[in-house]
């Protein structure tokens, strides 16, 4: 057994300083609960910041994990890999995409995107400008916080890449405006996660797949959080009645354990070469078995349409027992993907939140954010929502 006083102080003295911890040890993960190192229960209304999509240790992922570490972890790209492939035909035949590479994580299959469509692009006389939007998150790499629409994430980084361009979110004419000859697409979030859980409204998704295709522009869609589910459909986008040119994956879709992936239209998939672009542990046995397992589990056990019905219901009891709060601004989401802006004290409310044994966390500034496993019981959820409202009205004295 873990001891926190140990970790906590091995973690300061060897750590570079890149987190700002709460002073827990996780130990134990069971469904949507999570034990401590002393013992203490918690309901996970975070999901590991929407990567445990089948909650914590999922009997299906755990026993393929277990068998095919028994049998083959690595192997280099170099050679034919089973799961990949198999994982390759599942992704491709429930999505309109024809071919796909797999990475590591979500930063790894967003500079793979942006990295084909500028390949595109020079093979087809355009310049290589990429458009994204205020309040996006596409990663952590320089061009990936270049491409973010945040300006925190990129402070003390400079010089950054050129050829992005950051436009306001659901503003067609300005995106109008800001496209020509010189971009090969713009990158979206169809739900911003680390924004503020910021939903694009369909008309302009739509107007966006028409402005894209009129000016030979290649659309992007970054489901990295909101897709594999979460939204109340497998991708997000096929919640829209819109098909991006190039989709990007990870969080959910490993079930904690890490992969991402770009998938894309064979127009823009032929533009890579072999040499082209690579990796080393992307789509290796072991991660792949791990994510074939999972997206079987979310596909069988129809947990997308699960998220859209425990989404809807808790977002219409977040606001039925909120709206007398002068605390509360806005209540949005889409499926399990929710938002609660308040006017002020979110980190508190996620402080006590915590202490009465329920995960969120808060981002965007006032935001307490919710993104629990697709397949959290309704029981759990009216939980979570119940400790969520105690702890608003305990912050903000307001009943």
């Amino acid at each position: 057994m873990y001891d926190i006083e140990t970790i906590m102080e091995l973690d300061d003295r060897y750590h570079m300083n890149t987190y700002k911890r709460i002073p827990v040890l996780f130990t134990e993960g069971r469904g949507s609960r999570i034990w401590d190192s002393e013992g203490k229960e918690y309901l996970d209304m975070l999901g590991g910041i929407a990567v445990n999509g089948l909650g914590h240790c999922h009997p299906r992922v755990v026993k393929a994990v277990q068998d095919q570490a028994e049998k083959l972890m690595h192997c280099s790209n170099l050679y034919y890999i089973g799961p990949q492939a198999l994982l390759a035909q599942a992704l491709i035949e429930n999505s309109d995409m024809d071919r796909i590479f797999f990475a590591n994580s979500g930063t790894e299959a967003v500079e793979g995107a942006m990295k084909l469509a500028r390949k595109w692009a020079s093979l087809n006389g355009k310049g290589g400008k990429i458009i994204t939007m205020e309040g996006s998150f596409h990663g952590r790499s320089i061009a990936a916080i270049t491409a973010t629409g945040q300006r925190k994430y990129s402070l003390g980084f400079d010089p950054l890449p050129t050829g992005f361009s950051i436009v306001p979110f659901n503003d067609l004419e300005a995106l109008r405006k800001e496209i020509d000859d010189d971009t090969c697409a713009v990158m979206i979030e169809p739900v911003q996660g680390e924004g503020g859980i910021n939903v694009a409204d369909g008309d302009y998704l739509r107007s966006l797949r028409e402005l894209c295709n009129e000016n030979r522009v290649l659309l992007i869609f970054d489901e990295i959080q909101c897709g594999m589910g979460r939204t109340g459909h497998f991708f997000a986008y096929q919640g829209y009645d819109v098909i991006p040119d190039i989709i990007t994956i990870a969080k959910s879709l490993g079930a904690g354990f890490p992969i991402g992936a770009l998938l894309a239209r064979e127009e823009v998939a032929r533009s890579f070469k072999p040499g082209d672009h690579g990796t080393t542990f992307g789509g290796n046995p072991l991660a792949t078995t791990a994510a074939l397992a999972s997206i079987s589990s979310i596909l069988e056990e129809h947990l997308p349409e699960r998220a859209e019905k425990t989404g809807h219901l808790m977002t219409g009891l977040i606001k039925q027992r909120t709206q007398n709060m002068d605390i509360v601004k806005e209540v949005r989401g889409k499926g399990l993907m929710i938002g609660v802006e308040l006017n002020d004290g979110g980190k508190d409310v996620v402080d006590r939140m915590f202490e009465k044994g329920v995960l969120a966390n808060c981002t965007a500034g006032n935001v307490v954010r919710f993104l629990p496993p697709l397949n959290i019981s309704e029981e759990d959820m009216r939980h979570g929502v119940d400790i969520f409202v105690e702890s608003l009205v305990e912050v903000s004295g307001n009943g």
